[in-house]
């Protein structure tokens, strides 16, 4: 009859339970890998970055990190944005790299868990605990609903494939794949690669063994293929980076590799080994999961020297010039811990340029260097560049779920870039003309007039080196500092505005000469300390607030 449909067949019914548990367990792993981030993601960072060269701490640091995070790619991405910056050497990365996946098999021992009849109550607590809570305890919920959904997945799986164990075809199809596992293992390692998560696919073989559909031994060859295809998400991150970062990246993936090159003749053994160990095959899957990476561990760790020197000498440095940022790696943008961190080293870089405009726009006014003048004028172009680079990586960054600490860095360090590129503006469009006026015209100040440039010129350069100092160590003294010199410095400027109007009364030649400019040269140093003084604000989270003190 017209408007009717087909029936649902039970293969439509294991398919839909296939995708949609599938999907579940993918944004499960989202939502988990999110909440925890937020909650702990700029502690965790500052933990890895202050890292020793000690093997062991750096082993039981990774694993601590993942198990918090759980993702050993957001710690292995962490780690390539840390080489990136110069903030880690790949010696002090190799431990973190090993313990980071030995962690990340918490996370499927967690699901091996026969808790797939109280999903939809885990799903119910995360919730609620997300909806009520605020801030971290809020982010403790959404990964509490994360996991929720992963158990959720897997209950939808292996409830909805149960039909498929009395099935002969897929049996025969399965006994098939067993017998194939280079094909089962290159499966896994693309499907990883894609989803960026080892924990979904191994969650996806958990599910399938729980309804009886996937013995140890086809695991066996899915569990490596995973540990090779979770390693893809930090070579994607380490693309167009430096030589550091992408050793870092290297190592991991050579890791991974080898290690399943070593594990391969002995699965056998490895497989048996492993059924010893749990009487149920979804245990099992997991106990092999963590057992193939601690051995791993226990394998690499010794030669974590050697290992960083193979891969310096098969990664050179690369001696390019950029004409742009440097350490900011677009594929960290979904991880705002790193990504901030990136966009502040490269601020920092940043204001290095301005500051080194700042010293040379002195000599460029002593000393009448032409030469000088042409490369700062086209310094500011680099600056401008700059600001552009991170303010666009910036935008990008605040597009993601942020925290408020996270959401108040990222507008703070735009705030601060575009006080700097302002700066910038000032050294290039007004100091620098003047100086060219200057040149042109042979003019020369009186020596207290000079004296009293140099003076301001000191006390605009301190402030901005305190400025940056107080931005990379986020000092509120420091910027507090910089806020009473800001007083000072107006006070100054007006104190040597009237020496000069003195000594024009007095007559002096080169003080009648050089007027204009002494006094526009004045103001415009006056202008640039204002624009440090924003810095700080920035510093203190009073940016959004306009500073009209002159």
């Amino acid at each position: 009859m017209p408007g009717d449909t087909a029936p649902v067949t039970s293969a439509d019914l294991v398919l839909f339970s296939l995708l949609g548990g599938t999907a579940l367990l993918l944004y499960g792993v989202r939502l988990v890998g999110e909440g925890l981030q937020r909650a702990a993601g700029t502690r965790l960072r500052h933990v890895l970055s202050t890292l020793t060269g000690n093997r062991l701490k750096a082993l039981a640091v990774g694993a601590g990190v993942t198990a918090v995070l759980q993702s050993s790619s957001a710690t292995t991405v962490m780690l390539v944005g840390f080489a990136s910056a110069g903030l880690l050497s790949l010696r002090q990365t190799i431990g973190v790299i090993l313990g980071a996946d030995v962690g990340t098999t918490v996370t499927v021992q967690l699901l091996a868990f026969d808790l797939l009849a109280l999903s939809p109550l885990v799903v119910f607590v995360g919730w609620a605990t997300w909806a009520i809570g605020r801030g971290t305890v809020r982010y403790i919920g959404q990964a509490v609903l994360g996991f929720g959904f992963l158990f959720l997945g897997m209950k939808l799986v292996s409830d909805g494939t149960a039909p498929l164990a009395t099935s002969g075809l897929f049996r025969d199809m399965l006994t098939a794949l067993t017998g194939q596992p280079l094909i089962l293992l290159l499966v896994a390692a693309v499907f990883t690669a894609l989803v960026r998560s080892s924990a979904a696919v191994i969650g996806l073989a958990l599910s399938l063994a729980a309804s009886g559909l996937m013995p140890l031994s086809s695991a066996i060859p899915i569990i490596f293929g995973a540990n090779i295809g979770t390693a893809a998400t930090a070579l994607f991150a380490a693309i167009g980076q430096n030589a550091e970062a992408l050793r870092v990246a290297a190592a991991h993936a050579a890791f991974k590799v080898v290690g399943v090159i070593l594990f391969v003749p002995f699965a056998g053994l490895f497989t048996d080994l492993v059924a010893h160990t749990a009487p149920d095959v979804p245990r099992q899957i997991a106990n092999a999961h963590t057992l193939f990476n601690v051995i791993l561990a226990a394998v690499f760790l010794p030669f974590t020297n050697v290992a960083a020197d193979l891969f310096t000498r098969l990664v050179p440095d690369r001696t390019t010039t950029s004409t742009g940022a440097i350490y900011l790696n677009p594929q960290t943008i979904d991880t705002p811990a790193v990504a901030l961190g990136q966009a502040l080293r490269e601020t920092l870089r940043m204001g290095d340029v301005v500051l080194q405009s700042l010293r040379d726009s002195l000599t460029v006014l002593e000393h009448n260097d032409e030469r000088l003048l042409r490369e700062v004028i086209a310094r500011d172009d680099l600056i401008d560049r700059l600001e552009e680079d991170i303010k666009q990586f910036l935008i990008g960054v605040g597009q993601q779920q942020l925290t408020e600490e996270q959401a108040e860095r990222e507008t703070a360090l735009i705030f601060v870039i575009a006080n700097l590129e302002e700066i910038g503006d000032v050294i290039e469009k007004n100091l620098m003309e003047l100086a060219a006026k200057k040149i042109a015209g042979h003019h020369v100040f009186s020596q207290q007039g000079w004296s009293e440039i140099r003076e301001l010129h000191a006390k605009v350069l301190e402030n901005l080196e305190l400025a940056l100092s107080a931005l990379a160590a986020n000092d509120a003294t420091i910027a507090e500092k910089i806020i009473r010199h800001k007083s000072v410095v107006n006070v100054l400027e007006r104190q040597l505005r009237q020496t000069h109007i003195r000594r024009l009364h007095e007559g002096l030649r080169e003080t009648i000469d050089t007027s204009s400019i002494h006094l526009d040269l004045l103001a415009n140093l006056k202008r640039a300390n204002s624009l440090v003084a924003g810095i700080a604000y920035a510093v203190l989270g009073r940016h959004k607030v306009t500073d009209t003190e002159e």
